[in-house]
């Protein structure tokens, strides 16, 4: 037998989709010599066929495992999932809407050969995204990179092959928030990244929606920086500056030149703004506040209804 590599698929409602990339993944490992391969597909909680889809293609193929989450935990659980119970010395995670090529898998598993211990992927460009939705996407990877110490590829996908040090390092970062875009670029190791085109969904639709989208970014950046903090910190003396040298100059022209002070709507509008800016500030700590709030609950972030599959052998 060769060398086991694991193929994580998280899926959500995904029944036009999971047998098309099963035939396609197929066909791809089975030109791979030297190594076998398991097909963890992770149930996100799905309402469609997808898990009577996935146990028939399992019935047919026991390299096939199910991962069934007990309701909807989103993506970054379902890819922690795949990690924890798959089984190989490599880790590959893939999307099931074949918008990640199976067709680099030979060259990263060739790569992975080489000493690579993290090929990533990325796409050369955003044909066929809303031009709003490129916009901000582009906005949110100059804004992060500028903030964080981590550098965040612009373009790259989850899709990428990890070795099982890389696995078990992202596996012992206990939190609760993840962002694995950030915490794959954290862990380090020898990287290397394959570029493609951008490929369009083989059916369905996207699952993420330009809000969930931008809820992704705050986490992001909430994750890997306290740049905001650090902001609204400098905003505040800023402010405090210009109001007390308003005070002064308030006080004097007063004392010397004896004029009332005037302009009460000009004084309701700083007001107002000041106001907004409190509440902003607010906001910004808040999202620091719960992300502390839901890490120290200590809740799992996933809980698996049921599991058919080959059980992970645990080290001493």
């Amino acid at each position: 037998m060769g060398k086991l590599i694991s193929i994580i698929v998280p899926c959500y409602n995904e029944q036009e989709t999971v047998e098309r990339f099963y035939e396609e993944i197929i066909k791809v490992t089975n030109e791979i010599n030297g190594y076998e391969f398991e097909f963890v597909y992770v149930n996100d909680g799905s309402k469609d066929q997808t898990v009577p889809l996935i146990k028939a293609l399992r019935e047919n193929d026991e390299r096939v495992c199910l991962i069934d989450f007990s309701r909807n935990f989103g993506k970054e659980a379902a890819m922690l999932a795949g990690m924890e119970y798959a089984r190989g010395e490599a880790v590959v995670i893939m999307d099931v809407d074949l918008q990640d090529p199976p067709e680099l898998l030979p060259k990263m598993v060739k790569l992975y050969e080489d000493g690579y211990e993290n090929i990533y992927t990325r796409r050369r460009n955003r044909d066929g995204e809303p031009p709003i939705r490129s916009f901000f996407a582009n906005m949110f990877y100059k804004v992060i990179n500028r903030m964080s110490d981590v550098e965040i590829i612009d373009g790259a996908r989850d899709y990428r092959l990890l070795s099982r040090r890389a696995v078990d390092d992202l596996i012992s970062l206990k939190e609760s928030n993840r962002f694995s875009k950030g915490l794959f670029q954290w862990v380090g190791y020898q990287s290397i990244c394959l570029e493609f085109d951008h490929v369009e969904r083989v059916a369905g639709e996207t699952k993420w929606s330009f809000m969930k989208l931008v809820n992704y970014a705050i986490e992001g950046i909430t994750a890997f920086s306290n740049a905001p903090l650090r902001f609204a910190t400098y905003t505040g003396v800023l402010v405090a500056f210009v109001a007390f040298a308003y005070l002064l100059y308030i006080f004097f022209n007063t004392a010397i030149n004896g004029n009332p002070t005037a302009g009460w709507s000009s004084m309701v509008c700083i007001m107002l703004f000041l106001g907004g800016v409190q509440l902003i500030f607010l906001g910004v700590i808040g999202e620091y506040i719960g992300r502390i709030y839901n890490e120290v609950k200590g809740r799992p972030n996933y809980i698996v209804k049921d599991y058919f599959g080959e059980k992970k052998e645990l080290e001493d």
